[in-house]
């Protein structure tokens, strides 16, 4: 069983049917071993059939997933998760996130942070966090469960949008991050700075953008429906960033952000 978060997990958004079967296969035999998916992605089910084809052991799998918004209340929680497990086909998954804080606040952090630590202590979960989390709601987050029951924020994280105010006061607080698009849906291949940083390490792209936000620490969970990509993806672990390519991607940062849906997405910080 994996004790800490895997550092290049596969990711699911947008994938359905037998494309996200087919996804997390080829990602399983490639050797991924982390799989992010959501309720509301709607494809928990297809994941669970990709795992239980696989043959990869449970215990060396890693398996997020998260609650949305229209379950946040503490008697929508629970029941939810384990309607996730069925479709999953696993006894708990290995975290369990908050998706987005509830829209305009309408369930408190606290009543939802809770009711995701009652899951926790009651199997369903093997760690929880949380996913979008302004400083504001983090600081909810903490005051309900503590810093030390929140296993990762996952928000968006991508050269052109660092949520740097965001990934200080998680690290002031011991809080790891996971970055969800951190390709920037292929942005960061037509970027002439990271591809001249690719050139010169005789990688791609893609694998530098991620290998920039390992460096800082945190877990990526890219999606790719091409095995190629999905292997390819998988090389960042052994790129080490210069001091200079780090310093250049950063000049990138112009809060270019993709995921903000309309009447969901909280006031960023």
């Amino acid at each position: 069983m994996q004790d800490k978060i895997p550092a290049i997990g596969l990711g699911t958004f947008r994938l359905q049917g037998q494309v996200v079967i087919d996804s997390v296969r080829a990602g399983l035999e490639l050797g991924y071993r982390h799989i992010d998916t959501a309720q509301i992605y709607g494809n928990e089910a297809d994941v669970g059939t990709a795992i239980a084809q696989s043959g990869v052991p449970r215990t060396e799998l890693f398996v997020t997933t998260k609650v949305w918004t229209s379950n946040l209340e503490a008697g929508k929680l629970i029941p939810s998760l384990e309607a996730s497990l069925d479709k999953l086909r696993l006894e708990r998954v290995d975290l369990a996130l908050v998706h987005w804080p509830s829209p305009q606040d309408a369930v408190p952090v606290a009543e939802y942070m809770q009711a995701l630590l009652e899951a926790k202590r009651a199997g369903l979960a093997r760690m929880i966090g949380i996913s979008n989390f302004t400083i504001r709601h983090m600081r909810q987050a903490i005051d309900a469960v503590g810093a030390a029951e929140i296993a990762t924020n996952q928000v968006e994280i991508h050269p052109f949008l660092q949520n740097r105010a965001v990934v200080a006061f998680a690290r002031e607080h011991g809080i790891h991050l996971t970055a969800y698009m951190p390709l920037a849906y292929g942005k960061v291949m037509t970027d002439p700075v990271i591809a001249g940083i690719a050139e010169r390490h005789g990688a791609n792209p893609a694998q530098i953008a991620l290998a920039w936000s390992l460096q800082q620490g945190y877990a990526v969970i890219p999606s790719s429906t091409k095995r190629a990509n999905l292997g390819s993806n998988l090389g960042a672990a052994r790129i080490t960033l210069s001091d200079e390519d780090m310093a250049a991607i950063a000049t990138l940062e112009a809060n270019d952000r993709i995921a903000n849906p309309e009447g969901i997405a909280p006031e960023w910080d």
